[in-house]
C-alpha cells in the first residue's frame, strides 16, 4: 500500500533554500517532483517577491546547475531548476528510493514536504538515505493513502479535509460563501497550505475519474 510521509528539513537544506537569505519575505512552493533515475527537474512557484528580483536570487545556488523564469501569473512566478547531479541532497535520496513529492513549501523558517512512497519500503530507503548522507530531516507524519469513495479516489488525509471542508463551507459554490482564508482558519492552517492542498486533490480525483490511459 502507497505511503505517505511528511517531514521538515532547516531552510538552507534544500538547494533553493539560500534564496531566504536575500529575500526573506519569498515563499517557494514545488509544483511537481517526479523521480527519474538519479534526475528531478522540478518547477516551482515562487511568491512575495518582485519580479526583477526572482530570477537573480534563484542563480548560483549549491546543487542548483540552472534555474530560469518560465511564466507569472497575478504576481507569483512559474520557474524551472535543473540540479547538479554531483549534490547529494533531499532531491537525491527521494529520487534513488522512487519516492514522489505531493507538497513542499519553504519559507525562511523551513521546508515542509510530503511526499509518497508506493509502499513503506521506498520509504524507509528515503529515510535511511538521508541519515547516511548526513541529511537533517523531522519526521512529523506516517500515514497510508485512503480511498475517498472506491477504488483508484486515493487522496492523502490533509487533502481530503481541504477538499470536505472547503466544500461544507461553500468555497465551491458560485457565488462563493466564503473565502479561501476563511476556510484555512477553520482547519488551522495557512492560506498557501491550503491552496496547494486544494490543488493536489483536484489533480488527484482528475487523474482518477477523467484522464484514462
Amino acid at each position: 500500500m502507497a505511503t505517505v510521509l511528511e517531514f521538515t528539513s532547516p531552510a538552507d537544506e534544500f538547494p533553493l533554500g539560500t534564496v531566504f537569505e536575500n529575500l526573506p519575505g519569498v515563499t517557494v512552493e514545488l509544483e511537481r517532483l517526479i523521480p527519474h533515475g538519479d534526475l528531478i527537474v522540478p518547477y516551482f512557484w515562487v511568491r512575495g517577491a518582485a519580479a526583477g528580483d526572482v530570477e537573480a536570487a534563484f542563480q548560483a545556488h549549491v546543487g542548483v546547475a540552472d534555474v530560469e523564469l518560465v511564466d507569472h501569473v497575478d504576481g507569483e512566478y512559474l520557474m524551472r531548476a535543473e540540479w547538479d547531479s554531483e549534490y547529494y541532497g533531499v532531491l537525491s535520496a527521494l529520487a534513488r528510493a522512487n519516492v514522489v513529492v505531493l507538497s513542499g513549501i519553504g519559507t525562511k523558517e523551513g521546508w515542509q514536504f510530503e511526499v509518497r512512497g508506493e509502499d513503506h519500503k521506498s520509504v524507509s530507503e528515503f529515510r535511511a538515505g538521508c541519515q547516511e548522507h548526513g541529511i537533517p530531516i523531522e519526521i512529523t507524519a506516517v500515514h497510508a493513502l485512503l480511498p475517498l469513495q472506491g477504488d483508484g479516489y486515493e487522496l492523502t488525509t490533509k487533502q481530503r479535509e481541504a477538499l470536505v471542508s472547503a466544500h461544507e463551507r461553500g468555497y465551491f459554490d458560485s457565488p462563493r460563501s466564503t473565502s479561501l482564508d476563511e476556510v484555512a482558519e477553520a482547519i488551522g492552517i495557512t492560506q498557501q497550505s491550503l491552496s496547494s492542498r486544494l490543488r493536489r486533490g483536484h489533480r488527484r480525483l482528475i487523474d482518477a475519474t477523467l484522464i484514462t490511459d
